[in-house]
């Protein structure tokens, strides 16, 4: 065998190698994609799962509050308005002193975490003005989260708080704060605990006026303020203006930062007390 015939027979060698790693790694790659097309599916399979479940969970049926069908009958209940509202539906919730020149309209959405946040840090300073007759305040309570997010958390809640206005303007100050406190207000990703009566209560059972107050677990369990929520809602949706929560108005100015989406509510009582003064009536 001459040299020449050697070098091509390493040559041809060399080159049937090569072809079968080339093989070899094209079969490598295709398994791999298997294995990562399996696993991309077997997870899409369990966030499926997982959203089915979010979805129930989070749904009209959510333990112990209406279901979509009862708040469907509650839109055709008989109307029974609170005690301490106003209006011919009873969406006049204005709380504090009657001679008080100066009002502040808040408007919230019980499953809000920017609401949280602004009662949180301001909640008891508006608490405290509206005792000391610096102003009245008017509240507006809307329930578009509960389609946002799904369920029936924000109309629960609102007839819940219904419940305490009917006990006392100062019961349903308490419990809103309640509401809204880091405790007990839900993550807005979590479950829709609002839409849970028994949740509500426990809740309520920190405010003492609605500890053990029979009249008032009554009113949240039977639903007595389903349709005076949905009628708060309507109320809600109606002002013009209005696009996020929360929105705080002393009487025409609103309360806020400017930002590309609108005024952001003040996220301090300093910052509030600041906006309050320069927008009051004297």
């Amino acid at each position: 065998m001459s040299n020449r015939n050697n070098q091509a027979n390493k040559q041809a060698a060399r080159e049937r190698l090569r072809a079968e790693r080339e093989r070899q790694a094209k079969k490598d790659k295709v398994r791999r994609q298997l294995i990562v097309g399996g696993a991309i599916v077997g997870v899409l399979a369990i966030a499926g799962a997982i959203g089915v479940a979010f979805a129930n969970m989070n749904g009209d049926s959510a333990g112990g509050g209406a279901s979509g069908d009862e708040w469907a009958k509650a839109a055709k209940a008989k109307l029974i308005k609170p005690a301490n509202t106003g209006g011919a539906n009873g969406t006049t919730v204005v709380l504090g002193k009657k001679d008080a020149k100066n009002t502040l309209n808040l408007f919230e959405d019980p499953r809000c975490p920017g609401c949280a946040n602004l009662e949180q840090n301001v909640g008891e300073t508006i608490e405290k003005d509206i005792k000391d007759g610096k102003y009245k305040a008017s509240y507006h309570l809307g329930t578009f989260l509960d389609a946002n997010l799904r369920g029936t958390g924000s109309k629960n809640a609102l007839s819940a708080l219904g419940a305490a206005l009917d006990v006392s303007p100062d019961a349903f100050l308490k419990y809103k704060f309640a509401l809204y406190s880091k405790e007990y207000h839900p993550d807005e990703t979590g479950p829709d605990k609002f839409a849970d009566d028994s949740y509500l209560l426990k809740v309520a059972d920190t405010i003492p006026a609605l500890k053990g107050n029979a009249a008032f677990r009554k009113n949240v369990t039977s639903g007595t303020y389903n349709r005076w929520a949905m009628e708060m809602s309507d109320a809600f949706n109606s002002f013009k203006g209005i696009t996020s929560t929360p929105t705080i108005k002393l009487n025409d100015t609103v309360l806020g930062t400017d930002s590309p989406q609108g005024k952001v509510a003040p996220s301090s009582a300093a910052a509030f007390n600041s906006m309050v003064d320069k927008a009051l009536k004297h």
